[in-house]
Order: C-alpha cells, then sequence, then structure tokens
C-alpha cells in the first residue's frame, strides 16, 4: 500500500506554496506585463505549456501564438508573442521575446496583409525557404488569434 506524503500538494509543490507567480513578459523596446498571476499557457515550438505556482524550473523556445493569463479575481488576459525563450524559476516566469502584442492591438486586416506579404516571397536558397516559413507560421498564428479575439 502506498503511503501518501500530506505535505505535498498533488502537483508536488509544498502545501502552503504560493498561490501566485510573478510573470514578465520582456521585448527589446519595453516590459509588456508584469504582474502577479495564478495560471499561465504559453505557445512553445512543440506545444503549449500551462503553468501554475510551484512548477519546477524550466527553459524552453516559445512558439508565435497565444499567451493567456489569469489574475486572481480578474478575467482571463491574452497577448500574441512572437517566438522567443521562457524561464521558469521559483515562481518567477519570464518571457523575453522580440515582439508581443496585446490582442486589442491585433487586426485580421493587418494579419492577412501580413500573410500576403510573406507568401508572396520568392526563396532560392534554404535560409531563405526557412524565413519565408517562419513569416507564414507568425502570420497564421496572428491572423488565428485576431480572427478568434470576438469569441474569446
Amino acid at each position: 500500500m502506498a503511503t501518501v506524503d500530506s505535505s505535498k500538494t498533488r502537483s508536488g509543490a509544498p502545501r502552503g506554496a504560493a498561490s501566485q507567480m510573478r510573470c514578465q513578459v520582456i521585448t527589446p523596446e519595453k516590459t509588456l506585463m508584469d504582474a502577479e498571476v495564478t495560471f499561465v499557457a504559453v505557445p512553445l515550438i512543440d506545444g503549449e505549456m500551462g503553468i501554475l505556482p510551484g512548477r519546477a524550473p524550466v527553459v524552453a523556445r516559445l512558439g508565435f501564438g497565444e499567451l493567456r493569463y489569469d489574475r486572481a479575481g480578474a478575467p482571463r488576459e491574452r497577448l500574441y508573442v512572437d517566438g522567443g525563450f521562457l524561464q521558469i524559476r521559483d515562481n518567477q516566469i519570464s518571457v523575453l521575446t522580440n515582439r508581443a502584442l496585446s490582442l486589442t492591438d491585433l487586426t485580421a486586416d493587418s494579419a492577412r496583409a501580413e500573410l500576403e506579404r510573406a507568401l508572396a516571397i520568392s526563396p532560392t536558397t534554404p535560409e531563405q525557404f526557412a524565413e519565408r516559413d517562419r513569416a507564414v507560421a507568425r502570420a497564421r498564428a496572428q491572423l488565428r488569434l485576431a480572427e478568434a479575439k470576438g469569441s474569446l
């Protein structure tokens, strides 16, 4: 028969551990968000990661897409992040990205225009093919979020 360690929660975090984390979204120009949060979901290059307080340390590469976060007693908030890196350590989440936008700043028209520009690129080298693929993925992620804005 297995014994249960009552000093830890189901996630393995010590009981009484913090119920919030500090999350920062940092671009080269500014810190877009710096807040106490109860939950964060980030797009990674190979999927999505949900983060709760007490999470083990992680360094990961971000993909293009939606970052969602909850503040205690507030509705869920969303940002678009343009790749970058994520670090989690001691209930501190750092999102380093070249570009982050509030969904209010993201429009379907601008995302469609960016997708058209990306699809119009005529690559000739492997590096140009890779850059075009990144530009298309970035524009499609923005378009998905902009079109879904009304239903959120």
